[in-house]
């Protein structure tokens, strides 16, 4: 918002109720020529892959972090998979054991960085 003088108020205010309209969705002011257009890139209701329906504007920021589908990389093994799937899969991929080079004893995947202080 600007401020205006005064003596231009009235004139200002005939052209706003002419060209502008706030949007029913978001309240924010946009050209009566443009609302078709906002609301279709905007508000209009779309369907992510995982069966949700959201708000297109809002669908960026659900597929990054909260659709159960987003990709997620596996902190043991660094395979990417399903946001949905990565807890079961850590569980298995963790508790695989590798054998320790120094003390020859295997070790869980899970445990590995740890490893070293009790190693021997």
């Amino acid at each position: 918002t600007k401020d205006i003088p005064v003596a231009n108020f009235i004139m200002h205010e005939i052209h706003c109720r002419r060209n502008i309209e706030v949007c029913r969705y978001c309240s924010e002011s946009i050209p009566k020529s443009e609302m078709k257009n906002h609301i279709e890139s905007e508000h209009v209701q779309v369907t992510c892959k995982c069966g949700m329906k959201t708000e297109k504007r809002l669908l960026k920021d659900h597929e990054a972090s909260a659709c159960p589908l987003r990709p997620a990389l596996c902190r043991y093994c660094d395979i990417q998979l399903a946001f949905s799937k990565l807890q079961d899969h850590e569980i298995y991929c963790g508790a695989r054991t590798e054998r320790c080079g120094e003390c020859g004893r295997n070790v869980m995947v899970k445990e590995l960085k740890e490893h070293p202080r009790v190693c021997g």
